[in-house]
Formats: structure tokens, C-alpha cells, sequence
């Protein structure tokens, strides 16, 4: 398991990882999150309708939150070393703050990257639709 970042350490390894894809002008960078804790001892068997009331009127207790950022490399590359996983919790009183230096850090290391290529995508879907009006 893999030890979890301070959110200083956090944004600083974002940042490098930003920078180290936007240097070799190709890539993916992966940034998830979720839930952090889920207590076990509170599950109980509810019935479908009891489920969708609960989720309806009952308030989600505030939980810490998991944020990842992967570089994606291929297997080969994990191999060697070279796949980059960051993590960081968040605790609901500072998701406030966490959250808009996370954007901030996000559209910094974004701003340089080129967007994907979906040309032969495209011309897919429009040869697709046009045997469709043919049809």
C-alpha cells in the first residue's frame, strides 16, 4: 500500500508531473477521487425501497476524501519504474481550500497541453451516419 502525501508534497508532485508531461509532449494524466472511508459495521441489509429512502432523506455524514493523480504509463513502462501514483486525503474542513489550489494547480499544468486528436473518430461517425441516410 502506498503511503499518502501531505497536500503540500501533493500539489508540489502534481506540479512536476504536469511539467514532466507537458515536456514530453505525450501522455495521460489520471485524477480521481473518492470517498475515503466507509464503515463496515454500519452496513445493513435494506430492502430496495428502504435504500432509495434513505438515500433521499437521509444527510451523507461529511468523510474525508481520496485524491489520486497517475501518470497512466503502459505495462511495460510500470515495469521500469516509471509509473508515477500520488495520494492525498482530505478532510472535510479543508476541502474548501484544498479544492481551489487544486484548480489552480490543475489549469496551470493544463494550459500547455495539446488536445487529442479525434479526426479519424469523426470521420467514423459521420461515413456511420451517412449509410444510415443511405439506408
Amino acid at each position: 500500500m502506498s503511503k499518502h502525501l501531505s497536500q503540500d508534497e501533493f500539489f508540489t508532485a502534481l506540479t512536476a508531473l504536469f511539467t514532466t508531461q507537458k515536456q514530453s509532449q505525450k501522455g495521460t494524466i489520471l485524477l480521481t477521487q473518492k470517498r475515503y472511508s466507509y464503515d463496515e459495521s454500519a452496513k445493513e441489509t435494506l430492502s430496495e425501497q428502504e435504500h432509495e429512502e434513505t438515500l433521499t432523506t437521509a444527510p451523507l455524514p461529511q468523510a474525508p476524501i481520496l485524491i489520486r493523480a497517475s501518470n497512466s504509463k503502459s505495462k511495460e513502462a510500470r515495469n521500469e519504474g516509471k509509473k508515477l501514483k500520488l495520494s492525498t486525503i482530505v478532510q472535510p474542513d479543508d476541502l474548501d481550500s484544498f479544492y481551489a489550489r487544486y484548480a489552480d494547480v490543475c489549469k496551470a499544468g493544463m494550459s500547455g497541453l495539446k488536445p487529442r486528436d479525434r479526426t479519424k473518430r469523426k470521420a467514423k461517425e459521420k461515413a456511420r451516419r451517412k449509410m444510415k441516410t443511405q439506408a
